[in-house]
């Protein structure tokens, strides 16, 4: 790659860090208000896609969301995104309307002032510790028994070798089998080209327009745990389908 090109995508990409880190600052004091008390977390999910929005366009990223349904918005979803940028962390708030929590990287809730939304809104998890695996797990279950959607990226990480897909976890489609709730898969594109990650990090990022697709929630009524290779395989498939689909665009 020219040295130049090198060198302005890696400004690029510390400018979209920064604006980012500077968006949540000015927001900061609104976030501190409304996560006050648990029945104003809504507004402050709603501050978080005004964040994700302000951070994706001040960076001169443009974005089209196709959604293949008109989700329900009193149903409970778990919801599966592929992983395969930092950049998924605001599309995922973008793409999907519904009121959700997350399950994140226990590292994140670290980060001075960021941690204050990011324990309420988010369930921080220790992936090298199973004992704190099964707590988020239960967490997630009671966040369901609220009434509230959770969003798993199945694959755990952002995978090596993205944009091939990693292998999906069990968690959230055992979960979504024993809350008998719909899994909805979700499709990031070309995230990794915009903003890479992993061992594409060095090359830097660039601006340029990224496509997200919400598809139709897989129905789990009537499913056993025996289900559950069924349930992930079809879910894999229909982010598989569209990767491919799009592969030579």
């Amino acid at each position: 790659m020219n040295i130049t090109l090198l060198a302005l995508r890696r400004l690029w990409t510390g400018l979209f860090y920064t604006n980012s880190a500077i968006t949540f600052l000015t927001l900061f004091p609104l976030f501190y208000v409304y996560l006050f008390k648990e029945k104003w977390y809504e507004k402050a999910f709603q501050l978080k896609k005004l964040w994700a929005k302000l951070t994706v366009r001040n960076a001169g990223i443009k974005y089209e969301i196709v959604s293949e349904t008109v989700l329900d918005k009193n149903q409970t979803y778990i919801f599966c995104p592929n992983h395969t940028s930092y950049l998924d962390i605001m599309m995922m708030y973008l793409t999907i309307p519904n009121f959700f929590y997350t399950i994140g990287k226990i590292e994140l809730n670290k980060i001075p002032l960021f941690k204050t939304f990011y324990g309420k809104l988010n369930i921080p998890v220790d992936r090298t510790s199973l004992r704190n695996r099964h707590d988020a797990y239960s967490k997630a279950a009671e966040v369901i028994d609220k009434g509230i959607s959770m969003t798993f990226f199945p694959e755990g990480t952002i995978p090596d070798h993205t944009p091939k897909l990693g292998r999906f976890k069990n968690g959230p489609f055992k979960l979504a089998i024993e809350k008998q709730i719909p899994v909805v898969p979700v499709t990031f594109i070309n995230n990794w080209k915009i903003l890479p990650s992993g061992r594409r990090r060095k090359r830097g990022g660039q601006p340029g327009k990224v496509f997200s697709f919400l598809h139709a929630p897989i129905e789990t009524k009537g499913l056993t745990l025996d289900h559950l290779e069924d349930l992930k395989r079809e879910t894999f498939q229909v982010i598989q389908n569209k990767l491919r689909e799009y592969a030579g665009k």
